[in-house]
């Protein structure tokens, strides 16, 4: 058997954590080092079982809503941002704010505030319930209006003359988007579009990474969580382009069968999984039978954030 014909494994590039999620991880970590527990955190601080049971283990405590927190608790906002409503609930309970907002998603909100200062009708391209969508409809009162698909956009009519802009959720990539943004330009000629740097680069690159890994392998596992919006987008991907794809956030979800007689498997994470995970994920399919592992070529990312000024100062 030539070398090119053994049982692989095809490490996508990029693939797992993004800096927000990077940084949103740190800053639970640094305040549980900073303060001991318990730290709270409103939502999940990143949509990754495995991470939010890590952090759980240390004495981090998810709530959903703020009234979970005891008064004057330390309380951290998740990488996915909040609404200004739930700002100011956590001041008026004297609560202790670290704020985890992933910096590309606080651009998009600072865009919807300006926006609508300027008299603009904004309309959000995302899904309705993720919290990153309920964040940034949330910053601001009135006039901004969610578009989840090419219906949304048919139904939509202002009066002539009102100003029209749109902005995306951040896991959402441009060619997500593509369709819908065609619609609304072509409905609203005059719509003023984000800024090419508001688009989330990391979507995009392990988007990009799974379009260059699909067409060498014969079956795609995508680490990721089933809350995880951008790890489900890279599974459908996968199968669009007519590669069986499974996602999974545990070793002992793999089954033996979906590797039986392939040769080539390809792997790739979500911006919201670890490397530690990809990892014993790929020792399990290993056991399943010989496999080497082969890292792709592709993108390297050289992106930090930095923590919020009052959790390092």
């Amino acid at each position: 058997m030539s070398e090119s014909n053994l049982p692989e494994i095809l490490m996508a590039q990029p693939r797992g954590f993004c800096a927000g999620v990077d940084r949103a991880i740190n800053i639970v970590n640094e305040a549980l080092n900073r303060f001991g527990a318990p730290i709270y955190v409103r939502h999940e601080i990143v949509h990754n079982a495995y991470v939010v049971n890590e952090l759980r283990d240390k004495g981090a405590v998810f709530v959903e809503e703020l009234h979970e927190v005891p008064k004057g608790g330390i309380v951290v906002f998740s990488a996915h941002g909040v609404s200004q409503e739930v700002r100011k609930d956590a001041q008026e309970r004297g609560l202790q704010v670290y704020d985890a907002t992933c910096p590309l998603v606080t651009k998009v909100h600072l865009e919807v505030i300006k926006l609508c200062k300027e008299g603009f009708t904004v309309l959000m391209i995302g899904h309705a319930g993720h919290p990153e969508v309920e964040g940034t409809m949330g910053q601001v009162k009135e006039g901004v209006f969610l578009i989840e698909n090419l219906a949304d956009v048919a139904k939509m009519s202002f009066p002539v003359g009102t100003k029209i802009a749109f902005v995306t959720q951040t896991t959402l990539s441009i060619d997500e988007t593509k369709e819908i943004v065609i619609a609304l330009t072509e409905k609203f000629p005059n719509i003023v579009q984000p800024r090419k740097q508001d688009i989330c680069y990391a979507t995009q690159n392990r988007q990009d990474a799974v379009k260059f890994m699909a067409p060498q392998v014969e079956v795609v596992i995508v680490v990721g969580s089933q809350a995880s919006s951008n790890s489900n987008r890279l599974r459908e991907l996968s199968e669009k382009l007519g590669v069986p794809s499974y996602m999974v956030d545990a070793p002992d979800q793999l089954k033996p069968e979906w590797f039986e007689g392939k040769l080539r498997v390809g792997l790739t994470a979500g911006a919201s999984a670890p490397e530690s995970l990809a990892q014993s994920i790929v020792a399990r399919i290993q056991e399943f039978g010989p496999r080497t592992v082969r890292p792709l070529s592709g993108v390297v990312e050289d992106v930090t954030f930095s923590l919020p000024k009052n959790l390092v100062d």
